[in-house]
């Protein structure tokens, strides 16, 4: 069994280690049918809130990866605000996942892939945020990005 000290690991490290959590979301989410985008968040070398998308499972549009981890990381600090927690998501949020972060005040975004077509930052929000979050881009990019690749590769050839 192998041990990790999170406040002796690097941020590069740690967060390599979280993004494999959200990648674990991700695939739960495939296994279901869902568009592959899991998400964590993280308080203390904790994680508080895990989520996967569920749209089509709940037929819900607001059912986002982090809209999930967003509830569940609030239920378990009993409250709004995530000050202090990280969110690990494997493509780039959203504008309404951007906006609901800015309204949780979490500290800090680390997303993998980029989402070209409907990330925050391509779609001219790069203000969307919190002034004091802050963002990391491109951990595990290739795992991320070659997940949700292969399954929209998959939805065209059915």
């Amino acid at each position: 069994m192998k041990y990790i000290n999170f406040e002796e690991a690097s941020d590069a490290v740690s967060d390599e280690i979280y993004m494999k959590e959200a990648l674990k979301e991700a695939h739960k989410a495939l296994e279901q049918g869902e568009v592959p985008i899991g998400a964590v968040i993280v308080s203390n070398g904790r994680v508080i809130g895990r989520g996967h998308n569920l749209t089509e499972r709940l037929n819900d549009v607001t059912a986002h990866a982090e809209m999930q981890a967003f509830t569940a990381a609030a239920n378990y600090v009993g409250g709004k605000y995530l000050h202090n927690c990280t969110l690990y998501v494997t493509i780039e949020p959203c504008v309404m996942c951007a906006g609901a972060a800015y309204w949780t005040q979490i500290t800090r975004i680390v997303f993998g892939a980029r989402d070209e077509k409907r990330g925050f930052s391509n779609l001219g929000y790069s203000n969307v945020l919190h002034p004091k979050t802050t963002l990391m881009r491109g951990v595990l990019e290739v795992e991320c990005a070659g997940l949700i690749t292969s399954f929209f590769r998959n939805k065209r050839i059915k």
